[in-house]
């Protein structure tokens, strides 16, 4: 009896522990789709307190959540400062933009080594909902289909060291990303068909062609950008 007294402590903590890393992985993932979906502006300061309300979780699980996203790139942490969405200047993603393309064409070359027949499959049903929006130019739900584009292609590559670095990369550069789109909705059809070569190369297992196509296609996309930088915002 005197045992099973002396487990119930431990055992307490245990569930505990595991309470608290899971409230704490529902906090960064919902904190996270906030900031990618652009609900919470870049630069915003997070306030700890405020968030744990806002959740209904206590304050532990948000400042894990916050560690978490600082990972991933989508927060900074300032000491004596606080907790702000990751704000990029354009030099930084310019920089970012040439390392995303090293990591791009690396997952295209890996992608036609080693896709199977139903991502493939996946891959083209994407780029169709895409080529929907050849005429419609809805920009916030073709942003979404070029997020599960890549996110498909980078899971095909089967590489899960390529894969955590290529999602920090593209999580700095949301914010560009979405205001690319937003504001250059007239080169939806061009990123449609960008998309449609790419996934013709990977399906036929042309390793070189997809991994000049995919390093093409970002580089392509930082010419739109300064392109539509240039360009007033979309109005709503």
């Amino acid at each position: 009896m005197l045992s099973d007294t002396l487990k119930r402590p431990a055992a307490t903590a245990t569930i505990e522990m595991l309470r608290e890393n899971s409230l704490a992985t529902l906090a960064q993932r919902e904190l996270a789709r906030q900031i990618i979906s652009g609900e919470i502006a870049a630069g915003t300061k997070l306030n700890e307190a405020d968030i744990a309300g806002g959740l209904g979780v206590s304050r532990g699980p948000v400042r894990e959540a916050f560690r978490a996203l600082d990972e991933a790139g989508l927060v900074r942490v300032e000491k004596n400062r606080g907790v702000f969405v990751r704000q990029v200047s354009l030099a930084e993603a310019n920089e970012i933009y040439e390392v995303r393309a090293v990591l791009e064409g690396l997952i295209g070359r890996l992608a036609a080594k080693r896709i199977d027949a139903e991502q493939v499959e996946q891959l083209r049903a994407v780029v169709k909902k895409m080529a929907a929006h050849d005429k419609t130019r809805k920009a916030e739900s073709y942003f979404q289909l070029n997020v599960e584009f890549h996110e498909l292609l980078a899971r095909a590559a089967r590489n899960q060291a390529l894969q955590n670095n290529y999602r920090r990369v593209v999580n700095e550069l949301d914010l560009y990303r979405r205001e690319t789109i937003a504001r250059s909705t007239d080169n939806i059809p061009v990123s449609t068909r960008e998309h449609e070569a790419i996934v013709n190369a990977v399906s036929q297992g042309d390793e070189k062609l997809a991994e000049r196509l995919m390093i093409e296609h970002v580089l392509h996309s930082r010419e739109r950008l300064h392109h539509a930088l240039a360009k007033p915002p979309a109005r709503a």
